[in-house]
């Protein structure tokens, strides 16, 4: 089996690359410029990704296609872009790529899609029979090409499998995330020892174990998951569970929700508010059930792994 990785330098693309040169999968990176330094696999300069991008070179041989590429979500507003520029890349770029691909006989195209295609949060657990229901232009974006893709495998008989991450924490993580850990590690208190709502994380090596089933087990043709480590956590428990993983103490005040969603309003930031106190929670048993597949490391190996990685990133800058 050869599979063709897409967005192979960024944070999910890499940990996938090093699991396929693991296990002996043969495997081309498709970057948009020539790496400076050397990398393992074959390397497939494409350029931009959009609806002109021309992939035929990297897509010879290929049985697998793994599609990570796309703009990513931003979570300041400002800088978050349009639909039209979400839409040039998530949904053209991935329709012209699943259409190559079928012409060249490439049998399953796996694509990464996020979870903010059913929405921004609730009590009850999103599966992939709830409704769609996107808000902002990167969910809406994400929606629109898997609505493509799923044209395209029944026009073609493409296989395209499709998964919904939550929120990916790993080495490497950035953004909130990586604020939040860094606030721990500096010991600064933070106000949410009342908060006990649920969210679903997903630990990146347990994605890339699960995009390795989905390459290449054949009950997940046309199928879509929602992937999580299967350990949902409340805002308090979360930063427990970091300054564990750091050796520090959790410094929680137990401040009431509601001032803490006043400062929100007083300060603009009403959306990372709500994402820090409301609930965000994915069914992952169908991929368990019809894959066999079980998430290779817990909440506390996948926190533990992601901490020792920013302590050595902390320690190595002074």
């Amino acid at each position: 089996m050869k599979v063709l990785v897409t967005g192979a330098t960024g944070f999910v693309g890499s940990e996938l690359c090093v699991r396929l040169h693991k296990e002996d999968i043969t495997f081309t990176r498709a970057v948009r410029s020539a790496p400076k330094s050397p990398w393992i696999g074959e390397i497939a300069v494409v350029g931009e990704v959009d609806g002109a991008t021309q992939w035929e070179a990297a897509l010879a041989g290929v049985e697998v296609v793994v599609h990570l590429a796309g703009r990513a979500h931003v979570m300041n507003r400002k800088e978050g872009g349009s639909l039209d520029e979400y839409r040039r890349t998530n949904l053209d770029g991935s329709v012209n790529l699943a259409t190559q691909a079928a012409r060249m006989g490439v049998r399953r195209f796996i694509f990464v899609s996020s979870v903010k295609v059913n929405g921004e949060g609730s009590e009850t657990p999103y599966t992939s029979e709830t409704p769609p229901a996107p808000i902002d232009p990167y969910g809406v974006s994400k929606w629109e090409a898997e609505c493509a893709l799923r044209e395209i495998a029944q026009r073609t008989g493409l296989e395209v499998v499709v998964i919904r991450p939550p929120l990916i924490y790993g080495p490497g993580v950035k953004a909130n995330f990586l604020r939040l850990i860094s606030a721990v590690a500096r010991g600064i208190p933070l106000p949410f020892g009342l908060v006990h709502n649920q969210r679903s994380l997903l630990f990146v090596g347990n994605l890339v174990d699960a995009l390795v089933a989905c390459a290449t087990h054949p009950r997940a043709a046309n199928k879509t998951y929602l992937l999580s480590d299967g350990d949902d956590v409340s805002t308090s428990r979360l930063v427990k569970e970091l300054a564990y993983a750091l050796n520090c103490p959790a410094r929680l005040l137990p401040v009431p929700p509601q001032l803490i969603r006043l400062a929100g309003e007083l300060s603009g930031k009403q959306q990372a508010v709500k994402r820090l106190l409301g609930s965000l929670i994915v069914d992952s048993r169908p991929i368990r059930r019809e894959l066999g597949w079980q998430a290779p490391f817990s909440l506390q190996a996948g926190l533990q792994a992601t901490a020792l990685w920013y302590r050595e990133q902390h320690d190595s800058n002074g």
